[in-house]
């Protein structure tokens, strides 16, 4: 007696894939809750260009507003990507990361030709910090704001 074989494979739906956030940020302006903490991050930025280039918002053309925003948005973009690649490591099997591949460069070098159009430049006056200072004080002002809660 011959047995009938049957075939029991049943196609699955990839499951969804790892995503960095950077296009829920670019398209609805949100930050997936994990990266919710980048939006501080990207709030000072925007007030250190706006200080930086003509120190109070009213001061500013159009056109600068429009490039600080740009900027910003762009830098959101790169710190979600940054942020899943620490979580998930730079290379996808031999190949570089997709996120890394795809745009990284390019979001960088936008945001540093924005920067120049906007004239920011290097400053070592006896007011400026370094990044180490300013990480330091965030973590004291995180560490301050944890005390105060418990």
């Amino acid at each position: 007696m011959q047995e009938k074989q049957t075939s029991m494979t049943v196609k699955l739906r990839p499951g969804r894939r790892g995503s960095h956030g950077g296009y829920s940020f670019l398209t609805r302006g949100e930050l997936p809750e994990s990266r919710a903490y980048i939006e501080l991050y990207l709030t000072q930025v925007r007030e250190g260009l706006i200080r930086d280039i003509g120190s109070v918002e009213e001061n500013l053309t159009t056109a600068q507003l429009i490039l600080i925003d740009r900027t910003v948005s762009i830098l959101g973009v790169l710190r979600c990507i940054e942020e899943h690649v620490k979580d998930n490591g730079v290379m996808q099997g031999e190949t570089l990361s997709t996120s890394l591949r795809q745009a990284y460069l390019a979001y960088n070098n936008s945001v540093r030709l924005n920067l120049v159009v906007l004239g920011v430049e290097k400053r070592a006056d006896a007011g400026s910090r370094t990044a180490l200072e300013i990480i330091k004080e965030f973590d004291d002002e995180k560490a301050a704001r944890e005390e105060g809660k418990v």
